[in-house]
């Protein structure tokens, strides 16, 4: 059932990508990223790890796409232009991205036999541990990053403001 549900989602989260890609809308684009992330917290949820994929639905599929959605619908942006492209793009990234799949290949099949002897850790960190770690020893970067994401917001509304 798990090998099932993780072509599934596996299927759905590389589909989604390659939606978000090929969409000339950035909306359509921005909705194709929610569905990868939601199809990565179901991935999270395969492996055992609930925390992690509530945290990806709450924050990156819930707060994040909703800012970007949030920036896109406020800069009025249109339609993308299509280009074709430059040769520099073409000759380094497609032998790239061959040599790139080739040594993935070299080395996932020759650690075949090792693969299947992963096991956790010994110490396995519980929700409370991570949010007094979170919320007591990293409370100063826990809010720089949302002073960070509310001057984000702020100079995306300064930008897309029209002078009357």
């Amino acid at each position: 059932m798990y090998l099932v549900l993780f072509f599934i989602f596996g299927g759905l989260c590389v589909a989604g990508a390659l939606n978000l890609l090929l969409q000339r809308h950035p909306i359509n684009s921005a909705l194709s990223l929610i569905v990868v992330m939601s199809s990565l917290a179901v991935l999270y949820l395969l492996l055992g790890a609930e925390f992690l994929a509530a945290a990806q639905v709450i924050v990156y599929s819930g707060a994040i796409m909703v800012l970007f959605t949030f920036v896109i619908m406020l800069l009025n942006a249109g339609k993308e232009e299509r280009t074709h492209g430059s040769k520099a793009a073409y000759i380094v990234g497609i032998p790239g991205v061959a040599v790139l799949v080739c040594l993935l290949s070299f080395v996932f099949l020759s650690q075949r036999g090792h693969l299947s002897n992963a096991r956790l850790g010994d110490y396995l960190v519980t929700t409370s541990d991570l949010s007094t770690v979170l919320f007591r020893d990293l409370l100063l970067p826990f809010e720089v990053t949302s002073v960070l994401i509310l001057v984000a917001i702020l100079g995306a509304v300064a930008l897309a403001r029209r002078e009357n």
